[in-house]
């Protein structure tokens, strides 16, 4: 199928559907995965029961909520029981054409199975994102993310799709990647945030311009959350000359499940693959759209291994409004992690906040880790910076500065500010950066 480049849209009907039409697809789409899903996985058919719900029980889309909950738990009790693929799986391994596994961050590294159909439709919405940030079929892109069971590996297939000239490069060295980069050319580049940032400042230290010796226009990033971090995003845009557009993805569904438009007011996510809900962190109360809550996920055409309200361990909110960009899928707009999330005087903080403040912050090298630990039975939390090589203030001044910005931004200022100098941090990676240390020995569960 030919497309017009000029058309902003990948599958304009699909993108642009009144929302009274996209809900009606998703409600039969809903209707038939949880049959799917109650007739072949084990688990379904039995927690089902148990609930006392049955698949004839969806009438409607707020019919989901009737149904119980899963998470990272139920995947990894359910994993190779009963068969290599587990009790959620609901195909024959013989099915099954790829599987990816997570990263084990949060415990045991969970599988992601994929049936053909399952992996082309994956790969037909990562076109869909590409063509959504501008990607097209003249471009040279740079797949610099790993391919070692990562569910994003394979998000490299949706690029060649569309057309445009690939080049895997996978995890490859700093040194070796810019020789690519100015070797090559390419036009746009996928990695995490923070390596974006480190290869910018990387490359200006080997006297490499990125703006004027380099040819990137584009760059998507994903796996942190500092491409839907303004102040992120433009200290990456600011070093690279180029526009930073944020990708979301889960290893339990597929590579990228929501993406940035030209609008970057939150990320469209594929509402015809998935349902969103979001829910109270406490109660698993369903919430309406645009309060913030934790995401549950349920996928809609994903056979092999169906996700039924999957809660996702990320806080968000979810804007259904028609953007701007004429798309009519809702926004998702990600505050961080469940798990990275602490309490600290009755106020929830997140590391996104800490990290615009820092981003943001003129005279430090917008490094930095956070520490939580408890001090008097109560959750305290301290924030490491790096000062400029040419901050000719002190590091008391610096402190004193970055504390009274985090105490304006998040209303709860750091038991301390601890500042190195530049390269002090050890917090650069070639992948994510761990920028969170928790140290408490209570348990803080919120």
């Amino acid at each position: 199928m030919s497309r017009d480049i000029n058309n902003k849209y990948w599958d304009e009907e699909l993108e642009t559907l009144p929302r009274e039409e996209l809900e009606k697809r998703q409600l039969a789409d809903l209707q038939e995965i949880v049959k799917f899903a109650y007739d072949n996985a084990p688990y379904y058919k039995r927690s089902f029961d148990e609930a006392g719900v049955k698949p004839e029980d969806i009438k409607t889309l707020k019919d989901i909520q009737k149904f119980p909950f899963i998470n990272k738990t139920t995947q990894r009790d359910t994993q190779g029981v009963g068969s290599f693929l587990g009790e959620l799986a609901a195909v024959p391994e013989e099915d099954v054409v790829f599987i990816s596994t997570s990263s084990g961050s949060t415990g045991v590294p969970t599988m992601s199975p994929f049936t053909k159909k399952d992996f082309d439709e994956f790969q037909d919405t990562e076109s869909r994102w590409f063509w959504q940030i501008g990607m097209r079929p003249n471009d040279r892109y740079v797949h610099a993310l790993n391919f070692s069971l990562y569910v994003g590996g394979p998000d490299v297939i949706g690029a060649q799709n569309l057309g445009a000239l690939c080049i895997w490069g996978g995890t490859l060295p700093s040194e070796r990647l810019l020789f690519v980069l100015k070797t090559y050319k390419p036009t746009v580049i996928w990695t995490s945030p923070s390596y974006a940032w480190q290869l910018g400042e990387k490359a200006l230290k080997s006297g490499i311009d990125p703006k004027k010796d380099l040819n990137i226009k584009k760059i998507i990033v994903a796996g942190e959350l500092g491409g839907s971090i303004e102040a992120t995003r433009k200290a990456i845009e600011d070093i690279w000359g180029a526009e930073v557009y944020d990708f979301y993805g889960l290893s339990d569904i597929f590579g990228a499940c929501a993406a940035m438009c030209e609008a970057k007011d939150g990320l469209h996510i594929a509402e015809n693959h998935i349902l969103v809900e979001t829910v109270d962190l406490h109660t698993g109360e369903v919430l309406e759209p645009g309060q913030v809550g934790e995401l549950v996920f349920t996928t809609l055409r994903k056979h092999a291994r169906p996700l039924i309200r999957f809660r996702t361990g990320d806080i968000g909110r979810i804007d259904t409004t028609k953007c701007s960009c004429g798309r009519t899928h809702g926004r998702i707009h990600i505050l961080g992690r469940k798990d990275d999330m602490f309490i600290v005087s009755a106020v929830n903080v997140f590391p996104s906040d800490i990290e615009a403040v820092v981003r943001e912050h003129k005279g430090i090298t917008g490094e930095y880790l956070i520490r939580i630990f408890e001090k008097d039975f109560t959750n305290k939390y301290a924030v490491e910076i790096e000062k400029s090589a040419d901050n000719p203030k002190s590091d008391d001044e610096v402190a004193a500065e970055v504390s009274a910005a985090l105490k304006a931004r998040i209303g709860v200022k750091p038991a301390r500010v601890v500042v190195h100098p530049d390269g002090g941090l050890n917090t650069r990676s070639e992948h994510k950066s761990k920028r969170v240390i928790d140290e408490r020995n209570l348990d803080y569960n919120i």
